[in-house]
């Protein structure tokens, strides 16, 4: 792989990862749109993430440091309880990984289940968006249930089918349970780092086998503007939805659905 290719996947990727549009969506239609071969792609982008993981725990670095002391000193808080919350959550996107795995890098990265996931979540996401993401009546973070965050969990085993969006999906099912927008983003957020921690150590392996070990450096690269980028999208996500909605990233789901699905029937990609 180019230098300069996997350069641009990991701007990609960093960019979109946090941002409710499916980073997997548009690293599948960058690699199209360029003529590469996407084998080995969903190995390579899994080891990328690493960089949009690395984003995450510098970003909630002291989040992170609280609640690790206060699981220990003080177990039955808020605080102390989020780190099991979110070993909870993370359970259900473990399993639907492991037995969908041939599907999630085989038939479910079709251009057109992308475009199709796209659409349909966009219109979801504003339904949702204009029908929770309003009034004063919101539930405070420390108030996350167990039942929450499996659910939650739930919502992020939809972003296995590429077009979907971790972060998308999350966000709206936090919403339905009553939290606000940035609450939303921010424990999407920490929910993500289980998860892709155990996708890039897991597929590691597999982009070197299908990249070859020359692959090194473009993973190198990919994962480094991945982490840049990826601390700027979560620290302008949090702060744009702190007096914004979804809407717009729904508008544009839809327009890019719309707009592949063109493309594609045109023969363009």
């Amino acid at each position: 792989m180019a230098l300069w290719f996997a350069a641009l996947l990991g701007l990609v990727q960093g960019l979109t990862e946090f941002l409710p549009i499916s980073s997997t969506a548009h690293i599948r239609i960058m690699v199209a749109l360029f003529g590469q071969s996407d084998e080995g792609m969903a190995a390579y982008t899994a080891v990328i993430q690493l960089g949009t993981l690395a984003a995450v725990l510098v970003y909630f670095a002291k989040d992170l440091a609280g609640v690790s002391v206060a699981m220990f000193r003080e177990p039955s808080s808020p605080e102390g309880r989020l780190p099991w919350l979110l070993a909870a959550g993370t359970v259900p996107i473990v399993i639907a990984g492991l037995l969908l795995k041939k599907h999630i890098e085989g038939d479910l990265r079709s251009l057109y289940v992308i475009a199709i996931a796209l659409v349909v979540v966009g219109i979801l996401m504003a339904v949702i968006d204009k029908t929770y993401g309003g009034g004063d009546d919101k539930r405070p973070l420390a108030s996350l249930t167990l039942t929450d965050a499996l659910l939650v969990g739930l919502a992020q085993t939809l972003a296995l089918v590429p077009g979907v969006s971790r972060s998308g999906a999350t966000i709206c099912m936090i919403l339905i349970l009553g939290f606000t927008r940035s609450d939303a983003a921010r424990f999407s957020f920490l929910l993500s780092i289980p998860a892709i921690a155990g996708a890039g150590i897991f597929e590691a392996k597999d982009a070197f086998r299908h990249l070859g070990r020359e692959a090194l450096p473009a993973l190198a690269i990919g994962t480094s503007v991945a982490a840049i980028t990826g601390y700027i999208s979560i620290a302008w996500l949090i702060k744009w939805l702190g007096s914004h909605d979804l809407i717009g990233f729904a508008i544009y789901r839809i327009i890019a659905g719309l707009a592949l699905l063109g493309a594609l029937f045109a023969r363009l990609v």
